[in-house]
C-alpha cells in the first residue's frame, strides 16, 4: 500500500467526523436523540435567498464557470454590507475574495504564508481549519491554550520569543468558537500592534460577528488602526443566515493579501455555483428584515440553555455572542468520557472540549440549534449523567 505523508499523519481527528454515524446508529435503535453538537441550527434561510436561488438556477449564464471572479453582484453586496455594518470600504474586485465557506478560505490561505520553519499560532480549543491549513502547508503548529486565566484570549506575551519570530500567521476568532469569549478593543489594538512589529499575518475569523446579544456589537478587525497592513478577515453566511450547507462566505483584505488567497484558490477550485452567490447576495441585502429576528431566536435559546444547564447542576456563564455555551466540568471528569456517556446513555450529543484540542479539556460545548424545550430536556439528561460521575467520585 502507498504510505501517507508525514503532514497527513499529523492531522488530528476532526471532532465532528464520527458524530453523524453514531447519531444514525442511535436513531436506528429508536433513541430520542437531541443533537446539540454542530453549530447548525434548525432554522430557515431568508426567503429572499430561497427565491433568488430558484430564479438564478434557471439562468443559463449562471450555470457556467464562475472562476475566481464569480458573480460580481455578490462581491458588490459584500462590499456594501461591510461599509454599512462597519463603516469600512473594500473594493469589490481587488479586496474581496468569494469563498466556498470561510473554512476553505482559512485553510487555503496558509499555503501562501506558511512553509517548513514557519509557525502558525493556533488558539486551542479552536476551529479545525486553523491547524488544518498550518499542517497541510508544511508549517509548524504552536497551540495556545485558551483558559479562563486570560479570559480565553491569546496573550502573545505568553508565547516564547523564538516562536513569535517565526510566526507567519496568528489565528484569532472573536466572538470565539467554542468558548463564546469576546475580545475587548484594547486587546485587539495590542494584537495588531504586535503583528506589525513581528511581520505576522493576523487571520481574523469573524464568522459570529452578527450573533451578539444584550447590546454588544462585535467589531471588524479593520476598525483597529493599522490592521489593514497585517490582517485578513473572514465572514460567512452560515450562522447569520442559517445557510450552513450552502458554503458561502468571503474574505476581505488589502489587495496584496486578498490576491494571495485568490491565487491559491485558482489552483484548487474554479469558483462556486454562481446561482448560490446570487442567493448569497439576496441574503445579505435582506439583512435588516431578517437578521434582527433571527438573532432574537438565538437569544431566547441562549437564555433557555443557561437557565436549564444551571438548574441541572452545571456552572455556566451567559455569553454575549455566538451560538454556544462552553460549560466547565468538575475536576477529574474527562470531557470525552462525559460526552460519550451522555450520547450513549441519554441520546444527547455535545462536543467534548478535548475534541477541539488538549487546551479544551475540562469543558464541553453545546449549540443553541434546537427549540428551548429540547434544550431544556437535553440539560436534564446531562444533569443525570453529571450525577453519576459525582456518585462515582464520592
Amino acid at each position: 500500500m502507498p504510505t501517507f505523508s508525514a503532514r497527513f499523519q499529523e492531522l488530528p481527528e476532526y471532532v465532528l467526523a464520527r458524530v453523524p454515524a453514531r447519531k444514525r446508529a442511535l436513531l436506528a435503535r429508536g433513541v430520542d436523540v437531541i443533537d446539540l453538537g454542530a453549530g447548525d441550527a434548525d432554522l430557515a434561510p431568508p426567503p429572499a435567498a430561497l427565491d433568488r436561488l430558484a430564479s438564478a438556477s434557471r439562468e443559463p449564464a449562471l450555470q457556467r464557470y464562475g472562476f475566481g471572479l464569480g458573480y460580481v453582484p455578490y462581491r458588490e453586496a459584500v462590499s456594501a454590507w461591510m461599509e454599512r455594518r462597519f463603516g469600512l470600504h473594500f473594493d469589490p474586485l481587488t479586496e474581496i475574495v468569494p469563498l466556498l465557506g470561510s473554512k476553505e478560505g482559512i485553510t487555503h490561505l496558509a499555503f501562501a504564508y506558511l512553509e517548513p520553519g514557519k509557525v502558525g499560532i493556533i488558539p486551542e480549543p479552536g476551529y479545525n481549519s486553523y491547524q488544518g491549513g498550518t499542517l497541510l502547508s508544511g508549517g509548524e503548529a504552536y497551540r495556545y491554550a485558551l483558559r479562563p486565566r486570560t479570559d480565553f484570549l491569546v496573550e502573545l506575551d505568553d508565547i516564547p520569543d523564538d516562536v513569535l519570530r517565526r510566526a507567519g500567521i496568528l489565528y484569532l476568532n472573536y466572538p470565539n468558537n467554542p468558548t463564546a469569549a469576546i475580545a475587548p478593543r484594547d486587546y485587539l489594538e495590542r494584537v495588531v500592534h504586535r503583528c506589525q512589529e513581528l511581520g505576522t499575518l493576523l487571520v481574523y475569523d469573524n464568522a459570529y460577528s452578527e450573533l451578539a446579544f444584550d447590546g454588544y456589537v462585535p467589531p471588524s478587525i479593520f476598525e483597529i488602526d493599522g490592521a489593514r497592513d497585517v490582517a485578513i478577515e473572514f465572514h460567512s453566511l452560515s450562522k447569520t443566515y442559517n445557510m450552513t450547507g450552502w458554503r458561502c462566505g468571503w474574505a476581505v483584505a488589502r489587495p496584496e493579501v486578498a490576491g494571495a488567497l485568490a491565487k491559491v484558490k485558482s489552483f484548487v477550485d474554479t469558483g462556486q455555483f454562481m446561482a448560490v452567490q446570487a442567493a448569497g447576495a439576496a441574503a445579505i441585502e435582506s439583512y435588516d428584515s431578517f437578521v434582527p429576528g433571527n438573532v432574537e431566536i438565538f437569544r431566547e435559546r441562549r437564555d433557555a440553555a443557561v437557565r436549564a444547564f444551571r438548574e441541572a447542576g452545571f456552572a455556566c456563564e451567559t455569553p454575549r455572542a455566538t451560538m454556544y455555551l462552553w460549560i466547565p466540568l468538575p475536576d477529574g471528569v474527562a470531557s470525552a468520557e462525559f460526552a460519550d456517556r451522555l450520547m450513549e446513555e441519554e441520546g444527547v450529543i455535545v462536543l467534548p472540549g478535548s475534541g477541539f484540542g488538549a487546551g479544551g479539556e475540562g469543558f464541553f460545548r453545546i449549540s443553541f440549534i434546537c427549540s428551548p424545550e429540547r434544550i431544556a430536556e437535553a440539560a436534564r439528561r446531562a444533569g443525570r449523567v453529571l450525577q453519576h460521575f459525582a456518585m462515582a467520585v464520592a
